[in-house]
């Protein structure tokens, strides 16, 4: 995978897993708001931006490659975070390999299976060519509350991605249930959802957090599935939260 660190002098570090159909440039909001503040590991994931050139296989082998690419990187345990598509894989990597993760922060993370994944597929098959269509990807950067300076990576990255990508990644997201060891996961975690995402995604964070009591939990009522753009506060606050503890964030 394409990697990006920065501020590697930084005595904390912290991975930013991406949602899918964008990249690591999606954290730029984040990184203005933490400034030089942590060092941070920040992947393209498989099929996306400048990881296109590898498909998406599954979750399960982008965690291997997660994994791998913490063992180079990073000494000890460390806090991941992640969006959507990120937010799962973050709270895999937690419940399957604790001792490399000391914390996690899933951001709109859906964490209930489908009911008809294979009608999603089909029809998601039929429409997939849109994503190539600027006029399309620019209606989806707007969904997304993506800001106006990366739009033009958001357009980049939608081209780059590959058919095969996009419905592994759909089915990947929509068949993802809370692992079975995230509820003895004894790391630090915070569950964030916005209160204008789709319902589903809402309910989900419900029951991420009744799976792990000790998570903490919060809703942003004024956000869609924009977080980590229209509150990059918020999510620079839970990471404090979960590096130094929740009273000196």
């Amino acid at each position: 995978m394409f990697v990006t660190e920065y501020n590697p002098e930084r005595p904390r570090t912290v991975v930013l897993l991406h949602g899918g159909g964008v990249a690591g440039w999606m954290w730029e909001p984040l990184r203005t708001e933490l400034g030089d503040e942590y060092h941070l590991i920040v992947p393209d994931l498989p099929g996306h931006d400048h990881s296109a050139d590898e498909d998406y296989v599954s979750h399960e082998q982008t965690l291997k490659q997660l994994r791998a690419m913490l063992a180079e990187r990073a000494a000890g345990p460390v806090p991941v975070v992640g969006f959507s598509l990120g937010a799962q894989l973050a709270l895999a990597f937690a419940s399957e390999s604790p001792e490399l993760v000391s914390g996690v922060v899933s951001i709109s993370a859906l964490a209930i299976p489908s009911r008809a994944p294979g009608l999603t597929r089909v029809l998601l098959s039929s429409t997939a060519g849109l994503a190539k269509s600027k006029r399309f990807a620019n209606a989806q950067a707007r969904a997304l509350g993506v800001p106006p300076t990366l739009v033009p990576d958001y357009l980049r990255t939608s081209e780059s991605i590959s058919k095969t990508t996009l419905l592994t990644v759909v089915a990947a997201n929509g068949a993802f249930a809370p692992p079975s060891g995230w509820a003895s996961f004894t790391g630090a975690a915070i569950v964030l959802a916005g209160g204008r995402e789709p319902r589903p995604v809402q309910r989900s964070a419900q029951r991420l957090h009744a799976a792990n009591p000790r998570s903490t939990l919060e809703l942003d009522p004024d956000a869609g599935h924009t977080l980590p753009f229209s509150n990059p506060a918020l999510v620079a606050r839970s990471i404090r939260a979960v590096t130094i503890g929740p009273d000196k964030a």
